[in-house]
C-alpha cells in the first residue's frame, strides 16, 4: 500500500509544528492542515481530505488528543502519536500504536509514516 500523502498535524508547540510541516514537505507529502487544540483539529477533519495524522499527546491547556484519535479511528484514518513522555502517557485504548518520541528526526517521521501504510495493508 502507498504511504499516506496528506498529513494532519496536531501540535501545540509552534516550532515543533513548523518542523513537522517542513519534514512532511521534504518527504514529498502535503500538510493537510495544522491545529494546536482538539476543537480546531476536529474542525479540520470535517473540512479537509486527510490521509493520516500526527497527534501530539499533550496539547495546550492540559488537553489530550484522545478525541481526535477517536474521530480518526472511526473514519479509518491512520495516525501516529508524538510524545515526550513514556508509553504510559498513551491512553490504554491506543497503546501499541506508533509513537514518535520527542525529539524526533525526519528519518523517524518518514519511517513512522511508511509504517502506517504497512499497517493499513
Amino acid at each position: 500500500m502507498v504511504a499516506p500523502q496528506r498529513i494532519l498535524i496536531v501540535e501545540d508547540e509552534p516550532l515543533i509544528a513548523m518542523m513537522l510541516e517542513d519534514f512532511i514537505e521534504i518527504l514529498g507529502k502535503q500538510v493537510a492542515g495544522s491545529a494546536d487544540c482538539v476543537v480546531d483539529a476536529l474542525d479540520l477533519l470535517n473540512k479537509v481530505d486527510v490521509h493520516a495524522a500526527i497527534l501530539d499527546v499533550n496539547l495546550r491547556g492540559g488537553e489530550k488528543s484522545w478525541a481526535i484519535a477517536d474521530a480518526l479511528a472511526d473514519r479509518g484514518i491512520p495516525f501516529i502519536f508524538a510524545s515526550g513522555g513514556t508509553e504510559e502517557s498513551i491512553d490504554q485504548r491506543y497503546r501499541g500504536r506508533s509513537v514518535l518520541m520527542k525529539p524526533f528526526t525526519m528519518d523517524a517521521v518518514s519511517r513512522a509514516l511508511d509504517d502506517l501504510a504497512t499497517a493499513r495493508a
